[in-house]
């Protein structure tokens, strides 16, 4: 249990400061060529991981409950399968998800609080609207509790091309992979998910040689 807290720890302290530095160093929208294939891209996400938005203030708030709820599952389980589980494709994967799923959760809760601006939704418009210049971590706020925005910033357009004319519906529209802006926290949810995934059967063996099935 310890090491999964201690894995977790890491991923997160990583995951944070990599947000507050872009938060405090970009504009939104700015980005920096690191390769030809990979950027730091300021994005803010309203929504869900991989730049998805979901229904305005109201979905904001039930996806941080949401959240909220999902990690206070997840450490229950943990709490009950180190019990019986000590192996590292366990431990690792696990830690893994856990500190993605409260990097994001923490972003959502108190960014809002933190920061002097940020995205925000208008009501009028009915959408989420940008803002200028470069946030400052002063505590003034630009939201409610449970609104801030998450933070997005790892970019990998590793392919992009144009479709030949001659093919139909697509042809000479823009394509892009892979085009969703992430951050650390999101990264670690996927990894750990498909390595939960690909290792199951040993990551879900106890210690005394027995499968957990689901």
């Amino acid at each position: 249990m310890k090491k999964v807290f201690i894995i977790s720890f890491l991923i997160l302290l990583i995951d944070q400061i990599s947000k507050f530095y872009v938060k405090t160093n970009f504009y939104l929208g700015e980005d920096v060529e690191v390769f030809s294939w990979f950027k730091i891209a300021f994005v803010e996400n309203p929504g869900m991981a991989y730049g998805m938005e979901f229904g305005g203030v109201t979905g904001k708030i039930i996806l941080t409950i949401l959240r909220v709820f999902l990690i206070t599952g997840i450490i229950y389980y943990i709490f009950q399968w180190s019990r019986k589980i000590s192996n590292n494709y366990f431990i690792i994967p696990v830690a893994f998800v856990l500190a993605g799923a409260i990097g994001n959760v923490i972003d959502c809760v108190f960014y809002g609080a933190i920061f002097n601006t940020g995205t925000t939704w208008n009501e009028g418009l009915q959408s989420w609207i940008g803002y200028g210049g470069v946030s400052e971590a002063n505590f003034q706020g630009y939201s409610g509790f449970l609104t801030g925005c998450v933070v997005d910033m790892l970019y990998f357009p590793l392919v992009e091309f144009n479709w030949p004319d001659w093919m139909p519906i697509i042809g000479g529209n823009h394509f892009k992979f892979f085009q969703p802006v992430f951050n650390v926290a999101d990264t670690a949810i996927s990894i750990g998910g498909i390595c939960l995934f690909l290792f199951r059967k040993k990551a879900f063996t106890t210690n005394d040689g027995r499968q957990i099935k689901f």
